[in-house]
């Protein structure tokens, strides 16, 4: 699937071309915001992979226990964002309660050797997706400016985009447990606008997330580009989606008006 943008009712420009904009001239774009995690890194292969080191500390079956993590990530993250538990206090929180939910119940000392090898698996795991690099060359070639946005901690992001080369694209990090505002509330979305000195209008917004990403930015004011990687849902209305980084810059230039783009930001070949 190459780019795409849904059309909502009366959005058809003429033949074979559909805009966001219901006919009238394309919006101007000046920034982007990406999203990290599952977008611009590997985030949940890295994950997953490292979980081993927890599942393999207790007699376990068969049963995918990646949901049961999540929902466990996503209980105690909240509480970072509200201030309840710093970041690292978190990591081991998480882990005691995980294991807990399994039926093993460790002591503190045991759980924080044990999260340590996880976090420490982990960090050897992460991987920029191939799509990535290409895509922020262009983008930073193109003359728009660039800030990563996320709900995870932003130390931590920091570290994994230095750690990964991908640091040096970005004029902004903006991450909710810093911000005590978290994906898809508008407070972080106008807060990334704001560091970049630009209109949320003037802004679009990728992420993995239809939910948190498209729908958050898209409600905050924001231009919202929803990256399906994985085609797991159907399209919606009115929201761009692409499968591939390799896709945004296309989308752009037909859907958008950007910056002047140079001599050295051409277009990547389009898939077929």
């Amino acid at each position: 699937m190459t780019s795409a943008l849904v059309p909502a009712p009366s959005t058809s420009a003429g033949p074979g071309r559909v805009v966001a904009n219901n006919g009238h001239e394309p919006p101007a774009i000046d920034a982007i915001c990406l999203d990290i995690d599952d977008t611009l890194i590997d985030f949940t292969g890295s994950a997953r992979s490292a979980l081993s080191v927890l599942i393999g500390s207790v007699v376990l079956g068969s049963a995918d226990l990646w949901p049961t993590w999540q929902r466990v990530t996503e209980e105690h993250s909240a509480m970072v964002v509200a201030g309840e538990l710093d970041y690292d206090a978190m990591r081991h929180a998480r882990t005691k309660a995980f294991l807990s939910d399994l039926g093993s119940d460790l002591d503190d000392d045991a759980v924080a050797a044990l999260e340590d090898r996880r976090l420490a698996q982990m960090s050897r795991a992460w991987r920029p997706f191939p799509d990535v690099l290409p895509c922020l060359d262009w983008l930073r070639a193109a003359g728009l400016r660039l800030a990563a946005v996320t709900n995870a901690s932003g130390p931590r992001q920091r570290e994994r985009l230095a750690s990964l080369g991908l640091e040096r694209f970005f004029d902004a990090v903006i991450s909710a447990g810093e911000l005590g505002a978290a994906k898809p509330d508008p407070v972080i979305f106008h807060t990334a606008c704001a560091e970049l000195d630009v209109a949320p209008a003037n802004t679009a917004h990728i992420g993995d997330r239809l939910d948190l990403d498209a729908h958050g930015a898209r409600d905050a004011g924001l231009h919202g580009i929803w990256l399906d990687r994985d085609h797991t849902h159907p399209p919606t209305p009115g929201v761009p989606v692409i499968d591939t980084l390799a896709d945004l810059p296309a989308l752009l230039v037909t859907e958008y008006r950007t910056p002047t783009v140079t001599s050295t930001s051409t277009l990547p070949i389009p898939r077929r």
